[in-house]
């Protein structure tokens, strides 16, 4: 069974940074691409960042590009969102998700994953 468990959220003041961690169990985590979402109150799931198997490539959405860095580390079993320069719109619960194929290029569409963690909680006050 795969495991996804994230860590790292909190309250931070804009401007502030936050670091999640995502651990994965259960499968050959390195072989497949993984992402982070988030869910925010009355709006809809939506694409953070995406890397590959490899940590070569990744993807962010427009809003985030420049202040968020996702990582990897293989030999942890570990996937990481680096968020700086944090704003009020960043508050959202935060999910990992990983790609339901090995080896494939990262991607943003959220039916391309097949196991997600619980979630963590990221809120920035103004």
């Amino acid at each position: 069974q795969v495991q996804l468990v994230e860590s790292g959220g909190g309250l931070v003041q804009a401007g502030g940074s936050l670091k999640l961690s995502c651990a994965g169990s259960g499968r050959t985590f390195g072989i497949y691409a993984m992402g982070w979402f988030r869910h925010a109150p009355g709006k809809e799931r939506e694409f953070v960042a995406t890397i590959d198997w490899s940590g070569g490539n990744t993807l962010y959405t427009n809003s985030v590009q420049g202040r968020f860095t996702i990582s990897r580390d293989n030999a942890k079993n570990t996937l990481y969102l680096q968020m700086n320069s944090l704003k009020p719109e960043d508050t959202a619960v935060y999910y990992c998700a990983a790609h339901k194929m090995a080896f494939k290029r990262p991607t943003p569409v959220a039916a391309e994953y097949d196991y997600w963690g619980q979630g963590t909680q990221v809120t920035v006050s103004s």
